[in-house]
């Protein structure tokens, strides 16, 4: 019974950190903007006095000033360029990609990223919460096991506590744009330590049981959607633009590490007793959100009062995204891809048991698939330097194709372990770069719908891959399976390549 829980939830964490998913933002400037070469990213610049460049400014979206906008060279827009005083140019400014936070005042340098004082203490408080979180997606399971001994009773609460990534994420990104995002953030992480220790100490009295487990997890998985959202959307408020995609990719591998210490940490933990994970993780959200109180900046531009309804807001979210082609496709391939990777869990632990490897073995493998993922998110920002995104998105998924007929047709544990790994370093390529795009064009206004909108259309398929994984190894076998989902890759990749929209997106930021 614990083995089968167990897998259970590896399968539910592990998926879901394979999972391809994308983020959101975008840039105003407080202050004249000054520029001795093009900016690497500026979708919207918006300035409360003059724009003077040396060279070419090169943006995706208006550019907008106070007062005079005076270039060197010529200047030409993909969007109006609009000011409150003339605009004179003896040159272009080009516009290609979005500039996402405010940026550093003239005259001060750059500060390193490792040294940002408010990033690395968000960055570090959700790296503790993500491990505690991680260690009890192990634990729930384990826990309705010991108490019902019934394998349909651990699904279910493993269903419960998903539930609210389906049904919570539009409203919830909708509140997000609404409410300060960082106050939200500390509530967040007070609830859920609270619900954490209720479990714990009901454990440790012999009192828990099934309802109370069913109730706590579904509020936690609540609180982790309004979480998430708001700290994806509060990352170009903490780190300049030309740090984002470095800080998407930190982000990446923190996700990626946790699912690879956690998983396993969870099950030791529980074996020092039922209470000891749920402890660990209360703790590790008060961590979080004692990290959130000492942040200084805010986690949101300033925002004028709202007066339509969440309906209303909900459906500018989404007519937002659907105006985006690029966005839009995106968003339906990582749909499709995400189907893929919740089926190919379950079908690669049959097939790394039907070439002879061992329990030991099966959770090697996927130690070394987090592994590749975590050297996936450190090469990310050089990929996003280096190649177009259109390039990256179709590539990626021809990568993940040819790589699932690698493991379909896989007759020894080693290969069947590289090639899942290798498909693991792929997914934060494609995380980080489409992170970066989307969060440099999506006004801060809308991050939080923006981000609910692409979660809610993407993540849609997740449920159907378990399902799908399960009925194709009822039905025709593990390496039949496999091949089914190559086959399936072949015409995501197909899509992709197919699509005009892919194709025309940028390239990568000049440098």
């Amino acid at each position: 019974m614990g083995t089968a829980g167990a897998a259970a939830a590896a399968a539910a964490s592990v998926a879901a950190a394979a999972s391809v998913t994308a983020a959101t933002a975008s840039v105003t400037a407080a202050n004249p903007a000054t520029a001795a070469a093009p900016p690497a990213d500026a979708a919207r610049v918006a300035t409360a006095g003059p724009v003077t460049a040396a060279e070419p400014v090169t943006a995706a979206g208006p550019v907008t000033a106070a007062g005079p906008v005076a270039a060197a060279g010529p200047v030409a827009a993909v969007a109006p360029v609009t000011a409150a005083a003339p605009v004179t140019a003896a040159d272009a400014v080009t516009v290609t990609h979005p500039a996402t936070a405010e940026p550093t005042p003239p005259g001060e340098p750059l500060v390193p990223l490792h040294r940002n004082r408010d990033f690395l203490l968000l960055w570090g408080g959700s790296a503790v919460s993500l491990l505690g979180s991680t260690a009890t997606t192990i634990a729930y399971p384990l826990l309705v096991l010991a108490l019902t001994g019934s394998p349909f009773a651990a699904g279910l609460a493993g269903f419960v506590a998903l539930l609210p990534g389906l049904l919570l994420p539009l409203p919830a990104g909708a509140l997000v744009d609404r409410w300060p995002r960082r106050r939200l953030m500390i509530w967040c992480d007070a609830l859920r330590a609270l619900g954490a220790a209720v479990i714990a100490v009901a454990a440790a009295l012999h009192v828990l049981g099934l309802p109370l487990v069913l109730a706590v997890s579904f509020a936690e998985g609540a609180l982790t959607v309004f979480h998430g959202l708001a700290a994806h959307a509060a990352v170009p408020n903490v780190v300049p633009p030309s740090q984002l995609s470095l800080a998407l990719s930190r982000n990446e591998a923190r996700g990626r590490a946790a699912v690879m210490v956690g998983t396993p940490l969870g099950g030791v933990l529980f074996g020092l007793g039922r209470a000891v994970p749920f402890l660990a993780d209360a703790l590790s959200y008060l961590v979080s959100l004692t990290g959130l109180l000492f942040i200084r900046k805010e986690f949101e531009a300033e925002r004028s009062a709202r007066t339509d309804g969440m309906g209303a807001q909900v459906r500018e979210g989404l007519s937002w995204l659907w105006r985006h082609p690029f966005l839009r496709t995106s968003t339906l391939l990582v749909a499709g891809s995400n189907l893929m990777f919740r089926a190919l869990f379950l079908v690669a632990i049959m097939l790394a048991t039907a070439v002879g490897a061992s329990s030991a073995g099966v959770g090697l493998m996927v130690g070394f698939a987090g592994g590749g993922g975590v050297l996936g998110s450190l090469a990310a920002p050089w990929c996003a330097r280096k190649v177009s995104l259109g390039a990256l998105v179709i590539g990626a998924n021809w990568a993940w194709a040819v790589l699932m007929a690698v493991i379909a047709l896989s007759r020894d544990p080693f290969t069947l372990t590289v090639a899942y790994a290798a498909m693991w370093f792929v997914g934060p390529l494609w995380n980080v770069a489409l992170g970066s795009y989307q969060l440099g064009i999506t006004p801060d206004r809308l991050r939080g719908r923006v981000l609910a909108a692409m979660s809610t259309l993407s993540n849609g398929a997740l449920p159907i891959g378990s399902l799908l994984g399960g009925l194709l190894l009822d039905s025709v076998g593990a390496r039949n399976a496999a091949l089914a989902l190559a086959g399936w890759m072949v015409l995501i990749a197909g899509a992709a390549s197919l699509a005009r929209s892919v194709r025309a997106t940028p390239g990568p930021p000049a440098r």
